[in-house]
């Protein structure tokens, strides 16, 4: 076939320029079998070993009467080999398709293994297409398959032995970071892996001193070899960049492991701080961490997501007019307004009412919340933790947890640099909106009650402002920390620098503080001790191998959910019945013309009167059965048959 035909692209020639010639030595005989191997594939013939062992390696052409040969023999004294005897002369056309005996798995796993290392996320298609236009080889999928898997465990070790080395793992990064919580626990008789908890110094010190008191939680679920499941609790910094502060990785999502996260992050922060604030969380409030945090965290304001809120509230309803008044509702100041929005939607629909008691406005929204979010609604956490799902489900657990212990050092050291050439007092992002509350505050007549007190007239409302207690009766400067335009024209009437009345932790200062400590490096794992006496807080001994969690992924390809034509939220085709006039749905009559054998199909008429049978007379559903509308359709198109003949 013209598909098999051999191509020998260019990059193969640069292999090929290496000729064999007697007296070249190599470092082994493995390195010897590899070499001659890749000259064949580059040259594209077939090696057939004549003799391999300790002392010798005789390799000759497979095609008979072909003089190519290679004798390579052990020198004396020393562990090199080298060439001896060699016809290096083919007279033989060689493999003229692009299959090849000498492309073995190895030698895929050889080939790819430089791309991998850059790239985990080298696909199997990707790789056989790659060494098929490289090197003019054609290889199975599994082939490549199997080749990245050998090639990813040359790299970064086997999914068990990540495993294993979790106990020794954790005391570099408390020896190495000091102050660091890294503890690993296992379970039963046999140590299966149960839970790992990861917070590094730096971002202990980064939270506590400078971050505003919110918290973000949620998961991941995990594809790798063994699946499992990834939690996180991060902050916001003072330009709104996501900060994480701990994560975990446990063998299953459940209830307990929800508090237990929660039991290690309170004794974190109780560890590290006297005078914890009161905290802001949010989360989607599933039942296991609205129950860790009730016991663990009593006093914090516990929130959903208005994310999660929002597309709970667009996938009930489905109408874009509520919608829109649901975020007017969402982003009211106050109660007022948002009660009169809620009248609005009760107006168009009376459904709302059961999906407010089950989702309590005192939950989401800004009128009712108590908890303060300085206008940090959604989870950006999601997003982080799903693409550290995506770029780490191949790579065993250690290996997962050093990448994003790079990642975290990466940020760090990029927004300290970042934060140094910042010369303003805010943030850039809350300048931008320091100045817009300047600008909109210059249409503002201002009236002064007394030191501190301010009456902001406008042409909708009046206000009422106090700059000592950073108070505005339009509640935004208390709901979102910063200036609101009403403050800003109070201060700007009194002589007053309106950057300086911004919450602390949006400043430039806190924002160099938030990434003022360093996470450092870990040594290579050749370097550590996997063996000898546990360490205070390890949560388990060196001298204890952690076996891989009994859950695994099961083999073969994850099955694909099947969609209903309704999930796709395709409008479905309306008919009207000849008749009584009456408008059904065409699907639901196909479904009914299903129940309708083949036979009967052939005696009562074509298939398109049948479907027109079934269009006139899916109202018969509205009050019977199936059996009884099949019967309907049946005496139909008996009639119909017949009025058609005649």
């Amino acid at each position: 076939m013209a598909d098999d035909a051999l191509t020998v692209p260019d990059a193969s020639f640069s292999l090929a320029e290496q000729t064999l010639a007697i007296g070249q030595e190599f470092p082994d005989v493995e390195t010897c079998r590899r070499t001659l191997k890749d000259i064949a594939i580059a040259l594209h013939f077939d090696l057939r070993i004549v003799k391999s062992d300790r002392s010798r390696f005789i390799a000759k052409c497979s095609k008979e009467g072909c003089p190519w040969r290679v004798h390579v023999a052990k020198c004396p004294g020393v562990p090199t080999f080298s060439i001896r005897t060699l016809h290096g002369e083919h007279t033989c056309e060689g493999v003229r398709n692009l299959h090849h005996q000498q492309a073995s798995v190895g030698w895929v796993a050889r080939s790819v293994e430089a791309r991998i290392r850059d790239n985990p996320q080298y696909k199997p298609k990707e790789i056989l297409q790659d060494i098929r236009d490289q090197h003019g080889v054609a290889v199975s999928y599994m082939q490549a398959w199997r080749g990245k898997e050998r090639s990813m465990a040359a790299l970064h070790g086997t999914f068990e032995e990540g495993y294993r080395l979790l106990p020794a793992y954790c005391e570099q990064i408390r020896k190495t970071n000091p102050g660091s919580i890294a503890s690993v626990f296992a379970t039963g008789q046999d140590n299966c892996f149960q839970r790992l908890f990861v917070s590094f110094r730096a971002s202990i010190y980064g939270f506590i001193n400078a971050c505003r008191p919110l918290l973000e939680l949620d998961k991941a679920h995990l594809k790798g070899k063994y699946l499992g499941t990834i939690l996180c609790a991060a902050a916001v910094d003072a330009d709104d960049a996501l900060f994480p502060l701990a994560i975990a990785i446990v063998d299953v999502d459940s209830d307990e492991n929800w508090m237990w996260f929660m039991s290690e992050l309170r004794k974190l922060l109780g560890v590290n701080t006297d005078n914890m604030p009161r905290l802001t969380i949010l989360s989607e409030r599933q039942r296991g961490m609205v129950e860790a945090v009730e016991t663990h965290f009593p006093s914090a304001f516990h929130g959903f997501c208005l994310r999660y809120i929002s597309e709970n509230f667009r996938d009930t309803f489905k109408n874009t007019k509520l919608v829109n008044i649901f975020w007017n509702a969402v982003y009211a100041l106050t109660t007022v307004e948002f009660e009169t929005k809620i009248s609005e939607m009760v107006e168009i629909t009376q459904d709302v009412i059961p999906w407010f008691q089950q989702f309590p406005p005192q939950l989401w929204a800004i009128a009712y919340f108590e908890g303060v979010r300085y206008g940090h609604f959604t989870l950006g956490v999601t997003e982080l933790l799903y693409h550290w799902a995506l770029e780490c489900h191949e790579l065993p657990i250690v290996q997962m947890v050093e990448h994003i212990r790079h990642q975290l050092a990466s940020w760090f050291n990029a927004r300290r640099d970042m934060g140094m050439r910042w010369a303003s007092i805010l943030v850039p992002s809350t300048e931008k909106q320091i100045l817009e509350a300047i600008a909109d505050a210059r249409c503002y007549q201002v009236l002064r009650a007394n030191e501190v007190e301010f009456e902001i007239v406008s042409t909708e409302r009046t206000n009422i402002v106090d700059i000592r207690s950073r108070v505005c009766s339009c509640r935004r400067w208390q709901l979102y920390g910063l200036p609101c335009a009403h403050a800003a024209a109070a201060l700007l009437s009194c002589g007053q620098n309106v950057h300086l009345f911004a919450e602390p932790c949006f400043t430039v200062a806190s924002y160099r503080e938030t990434y003022s400590q360093v996470i450092n490096p870990i040594p290579d794992k050749s370097r550590w001790k996997e063996l000898g006496e546990g360490a205070e807080g390890g949560g388990a001994k060196l001298d204890i191998s952690i076996r891989p969690p009994k859950t695994r992924r099961p083999p073969g390809r994850p099955k694909k959910k099947v969609l209903r034509v309704e999930n796709f939220k395709r409008p479905k085709r309306i008919v009207q019945c000849g008749r009584c006039h009456l408008l059904v749905s065409w699907e639901p009559a196909r479904s009914v013309i299903k129940h309708v054998p083949n036979s009967e199909v052939e005696q009562y008429g074509r298939v398109n009167d049948l479907c027109e049978a079934g269009s006139m007379f899916m109202h018969v559903l509205n009050d019977s059965y199936a059996v009884t509308a099949q019967a309907t359709i049946k005496d139909l198109l008996f009639n119909v048959n017949a009025t058609a003949l005649s």
